[in-house]
């Protein structure tokens, strides 16, 4: 599963193994929010890293009339710096502090549309790629930065690579949660059944591996994309305690996971008021 799970506060959580419920899978402080492509949805641009890069683990975005493209937040959070260096090192840029010890940052901008202390959402526009400071061509210099160390990117779950040249689509704003039940399960695992929440407000999916004879569950979220809201997830596996994951997440609940070969199971999850439990079913 990649590390980009959800960027919330979780609620407090007690074990209660009376009733057989934990809290399965909670995110630490610096879990990283699910950052996107800084560019408007549906635009293709190439994310080139190389080695000796200045810092390390940045990318450069790069595309053909580049020059004056909205830049776009790639998370949500307050912007601390927005600054001039002229015409060396960053030119004109900017970061966003998105909690947690992460930044990001976005140089070399032709104009800068945010102010320091500003609250900027995903997809806000902070200003417009251009060519200035120490470049020798337009493009948008972009970092990820953990407790002030550049990070190798990920971009909606998808690991940059490292070194090279790789397009990406930006799928930020375009709508819908950016998650799928398959990427917060992890490799190997497929979806068996799903149960869509009253109200539309998010939908339950039962995953299986069988390789590994592991069930996953999962609870993805349709309302309030983006900010922490309750939402659960849980699994039974018959003759054995439940597993739930509660709390307040931005994206989705889970993954939870047991292993469950011909064994029935119960499972479900929640999305505010709005909850699924399903019969001990799934046998085979």
């Amino acid at each position: 599963m990649s590390r980009l799970r959800r960027f919330a506060v979780l609620a407090a959580a007690a074990v209660l193994p009376a009733l057989g419920l934990t809290l399965a899978g909670t995110t630490q402080a610096s879990a990283a929010p699910n950052f996107q492509v800084p560019f408007k949805c549906g635009v293709t641009v190439t994310a080139a890293t190389f080695s000796g890069h200045s810092p390390a683990n940045s990318v450069d975005f790069q595309k053909s009339g580049i020059t004056g493209m909205p830049v776009l937040a790639s998370a949500g959070g307050t912007v601390t710096r927005v600054a001039n260096e002229g015409s060396t090192s960053y030119g004109r840029w900017v970061e966003i502090d998105h909690g947690g010890g992460w930044r990001t940052r976005y140089a070399h901008l032709s104009t800068q549309s945010v102010s320091v202390g500003q609250a900027v959402s995903l997809g806000k526009q902070i200003g417009t790629a251009g060519a200035t400071g120490g470049v020798t061509g337009p493009h948008l210099h972009f970092e990820e930065r953990l407790n002030g160390v550049a990070q190798k990117a990920v971009l909606n779950g998808v690991a940059v690579p490292y070194y090279g040249h790789t397009n990406f689509t930006s799928k930020n704003s375009c709508g819908g949660n950016p998650y799928e039940a398959t990427e917060v399960c992890g490799s190997g695992f497929s979806v068996v059944d799903s149960q869509g929440l009253a109200n539309g407000s998010g939908t339950a999916y039962l995953l299986y591996n069988a390789s590994t004879k592991a069930n996953c569950v999962t609870t993805l979220k349709a309302v309030s994309l983006g900010t922490a809201s309750p939402v659960s997830a849980f699994l039974e596996v018959q003759g054995s305690a439940r597993v739930t994951d509660s709390g307040s997440f931005t994206y989705y609940a889970g993954p939870v996971k047991k292993t469950a070969a011909s064994t029935c199971v119960k499972w479900g999850g929640s999305v505010g008021s709005n909850a699924y439990e399903s019969p001990f079913e799934h046998c085979d």
